[in-house]
């Protein structure tokens, strides 16, 4: 591949950056105070409405859509958005600003590419104008869902409509209070082979019958407001016109769905190691320990020469992904794919936590962001597939290119 940026993806960046300069970096602190009060959990920040629309009158909205969505997206590719991932992924919370927050962005993909022109109408448009936000109710408490095919909750259609019943958990996004559409991942047909077996369908926030159990939180971070959720679904109808796609087409939808997210999810890991870095740059600078500076310690600048390369082998390896995606597709990219998400968690808690250790009392407060990031980066060696089933399928791939059987 080119690793040189498009011009297209350049100017991009270049705006994205003075965005942030102008109109977040002075408001930040204030972002923070509000979310760290305890008395604002699962409340909006009163500016994020604002911001969301000068970033949508600058053209800086939906930058994760690879096709070209007239004035709501810039059309970009997957190698394109690529670094843009990186420069939010430093300040995580900023996502939402430019309408690129999982799993927003992965819903609507999915309803992008599968959905029906009634289905789009419905939720692909509010949802790229930011109007609403949306869940993904996969992962279930009561089996090992890393097995997707494990996956217990029915979907079974009577009549005009569809009747699901099951308990979800890991709900990305259902507490949010703007969200109001969720994806839901279940069974219409236990007996058909194995990977036929599940589907996706649509369901409002205020169906009865679903039913938010508890807020879940992340190594004590409730990621206020978007969130996680358990969620028990108990005799939720909806319309069979909300099925996508089609039954048993669940695998499917999941696969394009899954792959830019891990694009994005890798990219923002990336961002977040290159803060964890610059802070720790910094902090040699400022600091001294039994009469030298921090920088003078060969310890030091072994720790941030080895960030520094973790970083750059992770960026480079997750666009050489991002690139693969682009001109062969999602399953010639499988094993990179595979690649990127094994390597890019690990390398961020790797990178984090030597900022921690460099910044000692100041690292674990809440005066940076890394313990949150670190959080974050422990959850994605879970999120979207545990590192486990990433490398038993990666080497079963390689073992194919090599073996003879």
């Amino acid at each position: 591949m080119n690793f040189e940026y498009s011009q297209k993806s350049k100017d991009v960046q270049t705006k994205l950056k003075d965005f942030i300069e102008e109109h977040i970096v002075p408001v930040e602190a204030e972002f923070h105070a509000f979310q760290q009060n305890p008395e604002n959990l699962w409340k909006r920040w009163p500016k994020t409405e604002g911001l969301k629309q000068k970033a949508k009158e600058t053209g800086l909205w939906n930058l994760f859509l690879p096709e070209d969505y007239g004035s709501l997206s810039p059309g970009l590719t997957n190698l394109e958005y690529a670094p843009l991932a990186e420069i939010m992924g430093k300040r995580i919370w900023i996502c939402e600003l430019f309408n690129c927050s999982a799993p927003d962005t992965g819903n609507m993909e999915v309803l992008a590419k599968y959905g029906s022109d009634a289905q789009k109408g419905r939720w692909l448009t509010p949802l790229m104008d930011g109007e609403i936000r949306s869940a993904f109710l996969m992962t279930e408490p009561q089996v090992a869902s890393s097995d997707a095919t494990n996956i217990e909750t029915s979907i079974v259609l009577e009549g005009d409509e569809y009747v699901i019943n099951g308990r979800k958990w890991w709900s990305s996004g259902a507490m949010d209070p703007h969200c109001k559409v969720a994806i839901v991942m279940g069974k219409t047909d236990p007996k058909a082979p194995r990977h036929q077996q599940q589907s996706m369908i649509l369901v409002p926030m205020d169906t009865p019958g679903l039913k938010i159990i508890r807020p879940l939180s992340v190594l004590g971070f409730y990621d206020s407001p978007e969130g996680h959720a358990e969620i028990e679904l108990k005799n939720v109808r909806v319309p069979k016109e909300n099925l996508i796609l089609g039954e048993g087409r669940g695998f499917e939808i999941a696969q394009g769905r899954l792959g830019p997210g891990r694009i994005h999810h890798c990219m923002r890991l990336v961002g977040m190691a290159q803060y964890a870095l610059e802070l720790m740059c910094q902090r040699t600078l400022e600091r001294e320990a039994f009469g030298k500076k921090f920088y003078d310690f060969s310890s030091m600048r072994q720790e941030i020469a080895k960030a520094q390369c973790d970083i750059e082998q992770a960026r480079l390896l997750t666009l050489s992904a991002a690139d693969k995606m682009d001109k062969k597709g999602n399953k010639e990219a499988k094993d990179l794919i595979a690649m990127i998400k094994i390597v890019a968690p690990n390398m961020a808690m790797g990178v984090i936590d030597s900022a921690i250790q460099i910044l000692g009392g100041k690292g674990v407060g809440p005066d940076t962001q890394l313990a949150h990031y670190y959080a974050i980066a422990r959850m994605l060696r879970l999120a979207d597939g545990p590192d486990e089933v990433h490398m038993y399928q990666l080497g079963k791939s390689c073992i194919k290119k090599y073996g003879n059987s």
